[in-house]
């Protein structure tokens, strides 16, 4: 259980230079909430968030990646993690430069361990979050549509790569809003009790937030609830205060 206060992060999903959300991580249910990324994930933090979590849906999936997204990121003076074709050190350590203060991996880390350690030791590995993706007890990579991997072996890898932090999302709840995969985090606590982690997927009213919060992770990710009026970002962070 981490002592720091529990962290409300707004998801800022970027296709086509627009902000968006993906039904269960499909790229042909996707939709349109807002035209400027950055404008979105300034309003957030003006809202109270402490960090924005920021996936370039076009990298996730093509292996690509968005230097004109993050330098507009920070030049509004946001606190970012960025997702999305972070595939490489050299590609890290680029988004680290424009100003994110995270980096998170997902298809590097479920496939190429070695690649997540050569990207830890070119940010740190406090600057590292793994992002393991579950679909039926496997981490996806390559935009949640390759066949993924026994979620223990990757859980592995990540502690062998020196990283502490782990970004979970279930899959299948993903952009649902009927409830997080409360067993998907209790199950990554009993393999990897010292890893830190942050939950995403499914979180759909307050009272799902404050779930999240007793399940000792140190944070959580929003996305359409907040886009759909469900709740608002000051209203998530009452629920857990």
């Amino acid at each position: 259980m981490t002592s720091e206060p529990f962290e409300i992060i707004p998801a800022v999903d970027v296709l086509d230079g627009r902000v968006v959300r993906l039904q269960k991580g499909d790229y042909d249910r996707v939709t349109v909430y807002a035209e400027d990324p950055a404008a979105q994930a300034a309003s957030f933090m003006a809202d109270g968030a402490s960090r924005v979590h920021v996936v370039d849906l076009a990298g996730a999936r093509d292996g690509t990646h968005a230097v004109d997204l993050w330098r507009s990121l920070a030049a509004e003076g946001v606190e970012f993690q960025v997702g999305g074709g972070i595939r490489t050190a050299a590609i890290a350590a680029a988004a680290v430069e424009a100003g994110a203060g995270r980096v998170v991996v997902g298809t590097a880390a479920v496939w190429h361990p070695e690649v997540l350690a050569e990207i830890a030791s070119a940010v740190s590995p406090a600057r590292v979050v793994v992002a393991i993706d579950v679909r039926d007890g496997k981490a996806a990579g390559a935009g949640w549509r390759d066949e993924g991997k026994d979620l223990d072996a990757v859980l592995g890898q990540v502690q062998a790569a020196g990283v502490g932090r782990v970004l979970v999302t279930g899959i299948a709840r993903d952009g649902m809003m009927t409830g997080p995969d409360v067993e998907l985090l209790a199950r990554t606590a009993t393999i990897a009790p010292d890893l830190r982690v942050i939950a995403s997927g499914g979180v759909g009213t307050l009272d799902h937030v404050a779930d999240v919060a007793r399940r000792g992770v140190e944070g959580v990710i929003i996305g359409r609830a907040i886009y759909e009026g469900a709740f608002t970002v000051p209203e998530a962070i009452a629920a857990v205060r």
